[in-house]
C-alpha cells in the first residue's frame, strides 16, 4: 500500500466516521432537541417543514409509518420514536433521520429506507415477518446505519432473512455511495449480516445504473447463524470493513465477488469456528489490502 493511498483511506475513513463518533438523539452536538411538531396521523405529516423534530404520537403497534417529508441538506427532518412501536418504517424521502422507534415483528423489510442522506440509527428490530424477512433495506446515497439492533431474522419460511440488504435493480432500488454502517448489532439471524449488490449484480437482474461505492462497515456485531457469509459483496467497490465482530455460525466472514475491488479489511475479531475471514474472486483482487483471502466468496 502506497502512502498516497494510505492517506486516502484514512482521510476517508475519518470524514465518514464523524456522524458515528459525533452523533447526538438531535443529529447535532449537545443536547437532543425537543419535538417541534407532533404528528398523529399521515395527514398531519403534510404539514411538516425542514428542521423539524417530529414525534409521531400514534405510532401504535401494527401500522406502517409512512414517511415522505424529508428537510434539506443543513436542516433534515428529525423523526424521533422514543421507543414508541410501529409495525414498520418506510422513508421515501431525501434529508431524514429515523431515530428510537421499537418495531417488534414487523412486516418484513422492517425498515424500508429510500433517498439520499438518510440517517437510520438506534431503532430496534425483532422478528421481522413474511416477504424476505429482512430487517432493514436501504436505497441511495450518503446513508448512514447507525446503532441499531436487528434481531430473529427467520429463513424457516423459505425466505432469504438478511438483517440489512441492498440492491440496484430499477429506478425504485438505487445504487448507494458513500454509505457508513457503524455500530449495529445483528443478533440470531439466519441469513447474512449485510447483503449488498451494486448495479451489475451477478444476479442478472441488475440496472446497470449509477455505481455503488465508497461504503465504510465499522465496529458492527454479526451473528450469522444458516447463511455461508456474514457479509456478502456483489459490485460494491471501496468497501472498508474494520472493526467488527464476526461470531459463530458462517463457513466464512465476508465475500467479495464480481469486480468488488480495493476492498480494506482489518483489525475484525473472527470467531474460532469460522475458518475463513475473506473469501474472494479473481475479478476483485485489484486493490484488496487485508487478510490473505484463503476461500472463494
Amino acid at each position: 500500500m502506497t502512502p498516497r493511498t494510505l492517506f486516502g483511506r484514512a482521510a476517508a475513513i475519518a470524514v465518514l466516521a464523524v456522524p458515528f463518533v459525533c452523533s447526538t438523539a438531535n443529529g447535532a452536538p449537545g443536547a437532543a432537541s425537543a419535538c417541534t411538531r407532533h404528528v398523529t396521523d399521515q395527514r398531519s405529516m403534510d404539514t411538516i417543514t425542514p428542521g423539524d423534530v417530529v414525534c409521531v404520537d400514534d405510532a401504535g403497534t401494527t401500522k406502517r409509518l409512512k414517511i415522505t417529508k424529508g428537510g434539506t441538506a443543513d436542516k433534515p427532518v428529525i423523526y424521533r420514536g422514543e421507543g414508541r412501536r410501529a409495525g414498520g418504517i418506510d422513508v421515501r424521502a431525501n434529508n431524514v433521520i429515523v431515530d428510537g422507534f421499537a418495531l417488534n415483528r414487523p412486516s418484513a423489510p422492517g425498515i424500508d429506507a429510500r433517498g439520499n442522506n438518510v440517517t437510520i440509527r438506534d431503532n430496534t428490530v425483532t422478528a421481522p415477518q413474511g416477504g424476505d424477512g429482512d430487517g432493514l433495506r436501504f436505497f441511495g446515497d450518503d446513508v448512514k446505519i447507525l446503532h441499531n439492533t436487528i434481531s430473529h431474522t427467520d429463513n424457516s419460511t423459505g425466505a432469504h432473512a438478511d438483517c440489512m440488504q441492498t440492491f440496484a435493480t430499477d429506478d425504485q432500488h438505487l445504487a448507494s455511495s458513500r454509505v457508513l454502517i457503524a455500530g449495529n448489532r445483528c443478533e440470531h439471524v439466519d441469513n447474512m449480516c449485510l447483503m449488498a449488490e451494486g448495479p451489475h449484480s451477478m444476479a442478472g437482474d441488475g440496472s446497470g445504473k449509477g455505481v455503488s461505492e465508497y461504503w465504510l462497515f465499522l465496529g458492527n456485531y454479526c451473528e450469522t447463524r444458516l447463511g455461508s457469509q456474514a457479509v456478502m459483496i456483489d459490485d460494491v467497490q471501496h468497501l472498508t470493513l474494520i472493526g467488527n465482530t464476526w461470531a459463530a455460525g458462517p463457513d466464512h466472514a465476508i465475500g467479495l465477488q464480481n469486480h468488488s475491488t480495493h476492498a480494506f479489511v482489518w483489525a475484525n475479531r473472527l470467531d474460532p469456528s469460522i475458518p475463513c475471514e475473506v473469501g474472494i474472486d479473481d475479478s476483485s483482487r485489484k486493490g484488496y489490502h487485508g487478510p490473505a483471502p484463503r476461500c472463494a466468496p
